[in-house]
């Protein structure tokens, strides 16, 4: 296999796993909304162009499987079958079924062939069924009434050497074919002698007639791989619904200047040397040369605007790996360390000019910065998507109604971050179905609708991005966690906790206050692995909950991993950055300040009495302490802490270092940064600080 055609294949992957992704989120949608016959369209269209893109990349399982797919859908078009929670089930096992076939053909697991035959036999049952509506209801014969006929002009001119990635254009004008009444016609005067003739060129290239009542994506859809190795026009020349006064076409000498096959030149030269010909091709007997002149000005006008508008379409955006961005990203932390040691040199030998160069550097940095940042960044909503098909099929298995709403899918994070965070969110949304949401008769017992309601958000909080799952079920219950704690001896049966210490009891290891251990829940692994995958990307979680109302979780995460802004402060000579985003502001601590608080960890900030932590003895850094330090408030949650540090040096950005397996155990340092002098700085954890420390959490370890 070449290169080059094995690259198609790979591009061929990743287009077609969006259309699955696609093809999932309408079907949900067309569930909901079985009259809706643009999201039937779409349905048809993200599985009749897998289905012709995987026979022409040799994917030809993928294709055999997906046309008795397709073939069910067009029966749903048509108005044959009606959409049935059979039929989107089957579908969506469907499209499960094409996924796991073209892993396999990408080296992944086997796939037995007994669910590809039990799927194709399902479907062929199904469209040998009995439609459940007759054709004269109104949704039986919305298909038919909204569905014009169109004649397409289809231009197709492959490149030369089309051939080498695998293309065979006639795979290619079948699909025209079966999509309705078709004529091709295929220009082969370019095919050159026999001894110039190459074995592996195109010379051909075809023009196609088609009538059809797809849409003109669908036609462009067969074309969708090859677009970048074939000249491609796609025209409307006639459609359903004219007027009576405009049904009449176009004469044979307006087709042909249309398309450029005859010269304004030629055209009138004919139109002298034939009578008879002229009466066909001048229309309405009247044609003169400034008329013919207009007309070519405007389809050249017209030409040149759509080929302007295309381009735009079609350049717009790029695929690009994603392996390729996190090099991007790693050059990016490169320079900003580069540029840092730039600007400590100018600032050392005090040379002006060259403190200008840095000052230029910094800002091109900053912003070259700031731009991959953005390049990172996806939208939450490719994750949302997947969670609509588990709350579907896992409220059906727990015999429960749920809707699932999603707010803010566009609201943007860092690629790294919405990777690992799909595992815990899908946790949390189990959790809030099986546990949260009751079953439809308790519900209306208590004046509920039978419906439950889990609602997911995302939204942009500074530097964070805050998420949030809640359900409008049954809520947490803080007497029977704190009896579930007293059982599995982890708190004292007398321990005064505060609501949310209650709630936090939940992330502990093994606690579960399920009833029976189900393939759902019940084991009590998961909540303590949530909170530590949430803590790994440095963020929180954080409960709410109302007993008979539901419960909230939010999770506070930030928006990328590999660059911050941090504050650089020093303690004993060592250098520390503490991230920007948590820091409220900084005061001093003289040594009066510690006499007057009587030996406590406490500083008066604005009349309120905030704690702090030494990090001088934190570190175990010897020396003695400065006159005259330094203190950091930090808040986290609710709660604000002090950091006190022998100097605060300004603000940096941060380019985080992993620190690597060695220092995992170290959890209050989250990784290094290089400054610019090549000095190594620590980055503080803040929140595994803080709970080191105990400020949400000490009363219970001092109950124990």
């Amino acid at each position: 296999m070449t290169d080059e055609l094995q690259a198609h294949r790979q591009a061929f992957r990743e287009e077609a796993n969006e259309l699955l992704a696609e093809l999932e989120t309408s079907l949900l949608e067309w569930e909901d909304s079985p009259e809706d016959q643009g999201l039937l369209g779409r349905i048809f269209r993200a599985m009749h162009t897998i289905k012709g893109s995987g026979a022409m990349f040799g994917f030809d399982a993928v294709a055999e499987f997906t046309h008795e797919v397709e073939s069910a859908l067009d029966q749903a078009r048509s108005g044959s079958i009606a959409c049935s929670p059979q039929l989107i089930d089957l579908t969506l096992r469907a499209r499960d079924h094409i996924r796991a076939l073209m892993d396999e053909s990408f080296g992944g697991p086997s796939v037995d062939r007994q669910i590809t035959v039990m799927l194709k036999t399902a479907f062929q049952s199904l469209l040998r069924q009995q439609p459940r509506e007759e054709p004269s209801t109104p949704q039986a014969a919305a298909p038919a009434a909204s569905g014009k006929e169109k004649t397409y002009r289809i231009a197709f001119c492959p490149q030369q050497g089309i051939f080498a990635n695998g293309t065979d254009p006639l795979l290619l004008l079948d699909e025209l074919r079966a999509m309705g009444q078709c004529a091709v016609i295929a220009h082969v005067q370019d095919i050159p002698s026999l001894e110039d003739f190459a074995s592996e060129a195109c010379y051909t290239h075809w023009d196609i007639i088609l009538t059809t009542n797809r849409d003109p994506n669908e036609i462009r859809d067969v074309f969708i791989f090859v677009e970048d190795d074939c000249h491609l026009q796609v025209e409307i020349i006639d459609e359903d619904g004219l007027p009576n006064d405009e049904t009449e076409y176009k004469r044979l000498g307006e087709i042909l200047l249309e398309k450029g096959d005859i010269s304004t030149e030629k055209l009138q030269e004919v139109l002298r040397g034939q009578r008879r010909l002229g009466e066909l091709l001048v229309e309405k007997g009247d044609v003169a040369s400034d008329r013919v002149n207009a007309a070519l000005q405007e389809q050249q006008q017209v030409r040149q605007a759509r080929q302007k508008r295309q381009a735009a379409t079609e350049f717009s955006s790029i695929r690009v790996p994603a392996q390729r961005l996190d090099i991007l990203a790693d050059l990016v932390g490169e320079m900003v360390s580069v540029q840092a040691r730039l600007t400590s040199a100018a600032a050392a030998r005090a040379d002006a000019e060259m403190a200008t160069i840095a000052e230029q550097v910094e800002r091109l940095t900053t912003e070259l910065r700031h731009n991959t940042m953005i390049i990172r960044m996806l939208p939450i909503g490719t994750l949302f998507n997947k969670f609509k098909r588990l709350v579907r099929d896992l409220s059906r298995d727990l015999g429960k109604e749920v809707e699932m709403v999603t707010v803010g899918a566009d609201t943007e994070l860092d690629k790294t971050v919405i990777e690992r965070l799909g595992d815990p969110l899908v946790h949390l949304i189990r959790n809030s179905v099986d546990h949260g949401i009751e079953a439809p008769a308790l519900r209306q017992a208590a004046g509920k609708p039978a419906v439950g309601v889990v609602t997911v958000t995302a939204v942009h909080s500074g530097a964070y991005v805050l998420i949030q799952i809640q359900d409008d079920g049954a809520g947490l219950d803080p007497e029977v966690i704190r009896a579930k704690a007293v059982e599995k001896g982890l708190i004292e049966a007398g321990a005064d906790l505060s609501r949310k210490q209650i709630f936090d009891l939940i992330f502990e290891p093994g606690f579960s206050t399920a009833k029976a251990v189900t393939d759902v829940s019940g084991r009590g692994v998961g909540m303590d692995v949530v909170r530590s995958n949430i803590r790994s990307l440095k963020g929180e979680v954080d409960i709410d909950s109302v007993k008979g109302r539901g419960t909230t979780i939010t999770l506070k995460l930030p928006l990328t991993l590999a660059i911050i802004d941090g504050l650089l402060v020093s303690v004993a000579g060592d250098f520390f950055v503490i991230p920007l985003s948590h820091i409220e502001e900084c005061v001093e601590l003289t040594r009066q300040d510690l006499r007057d608080s009587h030996g406590r960890h406490t500083v008066t900030v604005r009349g309120e009495l905030v704690p702090y932590v030494q990090l001088r003895e934190r570190f175990k850094a010897h020396g003695q302490p400065m006159d005259i330090e330094q203190v950091v408030i930090i808040k986290v949650g609710k709660s604000r802490l002090g950091l006190v540090v022998d100097r605060v040096i300004g603000n940096h950005q941060t380019v985080i270092k992993s620190l690597g397996p060695m220092f995992k155990h170290i959890d209050v340092i989250s990784g290094a940064t290089i400054l610019g002098d090549g000095t190594l700085a620590l980055i503080v954890d803040i929140n595994a600080l803080c709970n080191e420390l105990g400020l949400q959490e000490r009363e219970i370890r001092v109950e124990r």
